[in-house]
């Protein structure tokens, strides 16, 4: 059985979206200065010898996400902002949006957007069925990450440091009110440390 992840861009003053999230701005206001590292064309994603694969840290990244995810778990509300973007599900596997309304399976091009309103759980436990031994990716929006971490059931956090402040927005770990019954403490692993000139890629174990 593979991991479940969750997987996010954060500045650092720890805001995982901007704020007046909308369809027509599914990052919020200025949110998307997060995610644009993903696009960039210079030095660390140049063009490789086959005149086609990006290479460098930052693209490196992206491949090996890619090649280790083996299904996705969303909210509802990023399903909302983000499927009209996207025109598919956000990897090319099975997506399950975690929602309390009751709604058919969605195909897509790509993937199929299963709607589950039967709790976080029900979410992880299809999603793990579909993956096999890939990884559960829980992404998009922070508050279902949020929820998950607060739930205990998340195996690693993967943050990709963005050097910028938002000053306003929708932040990553607000009000977790979980974690060691002294301290309040969610202790953290470090995995590993990945710096490019656009992002630091921070990966941490969560012990259980």
């Amino acid at each position: 059985m593979g991991r479940t992840v969750v997987s996010m861009s954060v500045s650092v003053d720890g805001f995982a979206a901007g704020p007046d999230v909308t369809a027509d701005q599914p990052m919020g206001r200025g949110g998307e200065r997060l995610h644009e590292w993903l696009f960039r064309t210079d030095g660390d994603r140049a063009v490789a010898a086959d005149g086609v694969t990006p290479v460098g840290v930052d693209a490196a990244q992206v491949r090996e996400r890619q090649a280790t995810t083996g299904a996705v778990v969303i909210g509802k509300r990023t399903f909302d902002v983000g499927v009209d973007l996207w025109q598919d599900t956000p990897f090319p596997v099975p997506c399950f949006v975690v929602t309390h309304e009751r709604r058919d399976p969605m195909p897509m091009k790509s993937g199929v957007f299963t709607f589950v309103n039967d709790g976080l759980g029900s979410a992880l436990r299809q999603a793990r069925q579909a993956a096999g031994d890939r990884d559960v990716l829980i992404m998009g929006g922070p508050t279902t990450a949020r929820q998950f971490v607060k739930a205990g059931l998340v195996d690693e956090i993967h943050l990709q440091l963005v050097p910028v402040l938002l000053g306003a927005g929708t932040r990553l770990f607000d009000n977790l009110g979980t974690g060691d019954l002294d301290t309040g403490h969610i202790e953290l692993e470090r995995v590993a440390v990945i710096e490019s000139p656009h992002v630091t890629h921070l990966r941490f174990h969560v012990p259980r």
